[in-house]
């Protein structure tokens, strides 16, 4: 059975189970309305005729439910927009018994239809019922169903007090600071007790957001915003003498692989030239650890982005000198700007369809704060290496994508369809991060291991071609 076809029979399941317990509410409803009109006593057509009773009062309201829509509406949905609907089946249902009341005058009918005081009293438990019952299932739902929850894993915790130990009373500078993982590098450098924070940020919107986070949130670093493109040599070399940083957080890149493949010149200019000259900077004014954020699109790269990644990770490593020179690889990071969690909400906010590239296609999710705290563990190391970081087992996206839909209330190519759109220029189907033995060793840090690295590959260029490179 297809997926859709599995969609669909799922609907049907828990529409059924939905009939049902609406079913008891207004069983429920129907009989706390006899017990308040009657003072809890037996009505004087006995129990019998108000159980025969119920079964129309039953059809009613689940017909009503039908045709105002209700079952269209998955429980943990409901909200403020969806309470008219709710109102309007109970009332429908209202009117129907009452018109029954009015047809059916005699007694000996009141096995069919109930009284109008019944159906006043129903009509309010009823509504009150029906609409209470989808909101603590809203709550419960909303309970279990955090955005981490879709990494298929638990969200990891670390112990950072050798980062702190070693950022604490540190001039730092942070590349790229108004970015996804560079305010959470700011947010978290300062709460590891740097003394001063460069922030170095050439958008001037994302600068002045993370700028006015920092100074709400009154932390104790002294921070300095500089609207800087980081591969300006003289005035980063400028910012380097009067401020002295000891360590660099370098996080400005192009991260979206579509963008930097369509501009592979700008892709390499920024990527790696950027990241060649704050390395020698770094060297020149004696930094004491540089800290290169790449990717695992960097191993066995086929985008252009990777290639920039991967020769910028070379270049690094190639920078003589007393500056402690490293690199951490890691996947996609959960719900940064251009990665694929805002784009499935959008779609999903307009309706879908939500676009997946393959059915089969897998990718490495991790925390921003996960993904930042093993960066600062491995900036507070000393090896020249290239560390890779444990992300555990990849997320297939197409189940990201269905569990999404799903947390968004909406049932998956139900009410919102899934297409699939091909793997764009530059995609694989599987990232190749590798923390086994024969890839990387392991540290006596949890999660965090040095890549092997190949001897005798040559960076490749901007558009993929492959040449030797010179040290900054």
């Amino acid at each position: 059975m297809t997926r859709t076809g599995e969609a669909w029979m799922l609907f049907l399941v828990t529409r059924l189970a939905g009939v049902a317990v609406d079913a008891c509410i207004v069983g429920a409803a129907y009989l706390a309305a006899f017990a308040l009109r009657f003072d809890f006593a037996e009505p004087l057509w006995g129990w019998r005729k108000v159980a025969l009773s119920y079964v129309s009062v039953c059809v009613v309201h689940i017909a009503a439910l039908v045709c105002t829509g209700c079952y269209r509406l998955a429980w943990r949905r409901i909200g403020a927009a969806q309470l008219p609907r709710y109102f309007c089946a109970t009332f429908l249902a209202a009117a129907v018994l009452t018109v029954m009341r009015v047809l059916m005058p005699s007694m000996e009918l009141v096995h069919v239809r109930p009284p109008y005081s019944i159906t006043v009293i129903c009509f309010f438990f009823a509504t009150a019922g029906l609409v209470g019952a989808r909101y603590v299932w809203r709550l419960y739902w909303m309970s279990r169903q955090k955005e981490a929850s879709l990494l298929e894993r638990s969200e990891k915790t670390f112990d950072n007090t050798v980062a702190a130990r070693f950022l604490a009373g540190r001039v730092v500078m942070v590349t790229g600071a108004g970015g996804s993982i560079g305010s959470e590098l700011v947010r978290q450098v300062a709460a590891a007790g740097a003394v001063r924070i460069l922030m170095v940020e050439r958008c001037e919107n994302a600068l002045y957001e993370i700028n006015r986070e920092m100074a709400r949130s009154k932390c104790a670093a002294s921070l300095k915003p500089l609207m800087i493109d980081c591969g300006d040599r003289a005035r980063m070399d400028k910012v380097f003498a009067e401020e002295k940083p000891s360590v660099v957080l370098h996080a400005a890149a192009y991260k979206h692989v579509p963008m930097v493949e369509l501009n592979p010149e700008e892709g390499w200019r920024n990527n790696t030239e950027a990241t060649r000259t704050m390395a020698g900077l770094s060297s020149a004014h004696g930094v004491e650890r540089f800290v290169l954020i790449s990717t695992d699109k960097a191993v066995n790269p086929v985008s252009v982005m990777g290639k920039t990644k991967l020769a910028a990770e070379r270049a690094i490593m190639e920078v003589g000198g007393a500056t402690s020179f490293c690199a951490v690889r890691f996947g996609n990071v959960f719900g940064s700007s251009g990665s694929v969690v805002p784009l499935f909400r959008e779609q999903i906010a307009a309706s879908g369809p939500v676009t997946v590239t393959h059915p089969d296609m897998k990718r490495y999710f991790m925390t921003i704060q996960e993904a930042v705290s093993l960066v600062l563990q491995a900036a507070s190391r000393g090896e020249k290496a290239i560390y890779t970081l444990d992300m555990g087992e990849p997320v297939r996206i197409l189940d990201l994508a269905e569990n999404m839909i799903a947390q968004a209330g909406y049932r998956p190519y139900v009410d919102i369809p899934v297409i699939f759109t091909g793997i764009r220029p530059g995609e694989k189907l599987f990232e190749e991060i590798d923390v086994s033995g024969k890839s990387a060793f392991k540290t006596d840090m949890a999660k965090i291991y040095i890549t092997r690295m190949p001897s005798a590959q040559a960076p490749c260029g901007p558009r993929g071609d492959c040449a030797r490179t010179q040290s900054p």
